[in-house]
């Protein structure tokens, strides 16, 4: 082997590389001192993609923000703690004097080092990045594993379009950029330890028109197939995470029940053990047939079992089940019925998909397994296949079972799910809906694990008033498609 040549060539794209940097560090010198015009030019536009920023990233948030340009993203997103990296020196210094209580620093995104870890890490543009895949794995030095990666892309489609723009002066001339496509970006962010959870596909009319600009970007956009013509494609991904070695996690059951006298002693003695130990917790609703104190004798059968009583509300089910998360200690949150009629001997299964990293949103699904033959009555069956649907077009990602009780989630996101109940336009008197919509607005990996559904052996529904009850999940849908359609 020729030592001599193999290290000529090395150097030689190295040295390419360095040039490119250079060059793309030279042509946001030179367009530095007209950035403010041109944004400025292009209000709408910007404004546009600011909102949906917002939207998307909780306020309060610790931010890194990556081609951070004048700072305008971060001071729209609110952060509590906002750090912007930019490689040119002059936006930098401009950035810091127009917004002085976020810090910049000029630098590659490829290099940038920080010993902080921030919940949502920005790229706000791949177009000119030398080498995104490094970019990536960089991002996760600053990561943790509820941190969320999010990927602002041009549409490449768009690319004639914006040349001619720049010739004719209608848009600000801008380095040569990367071709990208979303399954790119996927495949980068994979190669990176990184999976996508969401797409959103944003803007097809960047200029601002009254009546016109709102018709289609908020309704031409939305359709099927046309949306992939958008200009902006946003995706947010989360880190690939796996259960440490010989790592466990504690459990808590959260049992709402209101006269289920009958079912207590078989969710006890049926309760499967799992991670690091379960905690039983039965949710009293204020019960008038003494299942309050079948969980007392119950805790005195079984004291080597981790049992306790929390009294309930008595106003609806979801704030039953949220006295239950508030009293919790476990890392793991799960519900399951008192009814039984999901089986708690499946509740491992929950286990195993949250713990290994699969999901951190678990969500039973009763519609892949056949029912016993009263599980569910027919109305019952079409109203769950129809919001299944639904569900499915607002959160862009298949759901086939909205209802099922059993829900699992991480302790540490339940003060952030929290904080969006009630905000969904109507009161959800059973609590799917409110985690489903709140898991969604804040990114979860959601995930479906399949349940066998039986019938009820004690007690009765406390499902009853169908059409009411459906009429109100249907005015939650439609709460819930202006809040995540028409951003």
């Amino acid at each position: 082997m020729n030592t001599e040549k193999t290290k000529t060539e090395s150097n030689w794209a190295l040295e390419y590389l360095k040039s490119r940097r250079a060059y793309v560090r030279e042509s946001y010198e030179k367009i530095a001192p007209v950035r403010e015009k041109w944004i400025k030019k292009n209000r709408y536009f910007y404004n546009k993609l600011s909102s949906f920023l917002k939207f998307i990233i909780e306020p309060g948030k610790r931010v890194l923000l990556f081609r951070s340009e004048l700072g305008q993203i971060l001071e729209n997103v609110e952060p509590s703690t906002g750090v912007g990296v930019e490689v040119c020196q002059k936006m930098v210094a401009m950035a810091k004097e127009k917004r002085p209580q976020f810090r910049f620093e000029c630098a590659d995104p490829e290099s940038y080092s920080d010993p902080e870890k921030y919940d949502y890490v920005i790229f706000y543009s791949l177009g000119d990045i030398i080498d995104i895949e490094k970019a990536f794995l960089n991002a996760r030095n600053f990561s943790t594993p509820s941190t969320r990666l999010i990927v602002i892309n041009y549409n490449y489609l768009w690319r004639p379009l914006n040349v001619l723009a720049e010739k004719i002066g209608w848009k600000v001339p801008q380095p040569t950029q990367n071709w990208l496509n979303i399954p790119v970006i996927e495949n980068m962010l994979h190669l990176a330890g990184y999976e996508v959870i969401k797409q959103y596909h944003q803007i097809l009319f960047p200029v601002g028109i009254p009546a016109v600009s709102w018709f289609m970007n908020g309704v031409v956009a939305r359709l099927p197939f046309i949306k992939n013509l958008c200009f902006i494609q946003i995706l947010v991904a989360g880190e690939m995470t796996k259960k440490p070695e010989g790592k466990d996690y504690a459990v808590s059951v959260i049992i709402p029940c209101k006269n289920e006298l009958g079912n207590v002693e078989g969710a006890v003695e049926r309760m499967p053990g799992m991670g690091a130990g379960v905690e039983i917790i039965f949710c009293d609703d204020k019960s008038t047939d003494g299942t309050a104190d079948e969980v007392r004798r119950m805790m005195k059968k079984y004291p080597e079992k981790n049992i306790r009583l929390v009294n309930g509300p008595g106003i609806c089910k979801a704030k039953n089940v949220w006295t239950g998360f508030e009293a919790a200690t476990g890392d793991i949150l799960m519900i399951l019925d008192a009814d039984l009629t999901v089986i708690p001997e499946e509740l491992p299964y929950f286990y195993d998909a949250i713990a290994d990293g699969r999901g951190e949103f678990i969500n039973g699904s009763r519609m892949i397994y056949p029912m016993q033959k009263e599980a569910m009555r027919a109305l019952n069956i079409i109203g769950n296949k129809f919001f299944g649907l639904s569900f499915s077009y607002l959160l862009g990602q298949r759901l086939t079972d909205t209802l099922c009780g059993t829900k699992v989630l991480w302790r540490r996101d339940w003060p952030r799910v929290k904080g969006l109940l009630g905000s969904w336009g109507i009161e959800d008197r059973w609590g799917d809906y409110e985690l489903i919509f709140g898991a969604a607005k804040l990114h979860l990996k959601i995930v479906e694990v399949p349940v066998h559904y039986l019938e009820r052996v004690y007690g009765e529904t406390k499902m009853t008033k169908r059409l009411t009850n459906g009429l109100v999940m249907l005015r939650m849908c439609v709460a819930a498609f202006k809040k995540f359609k028409f951003v």
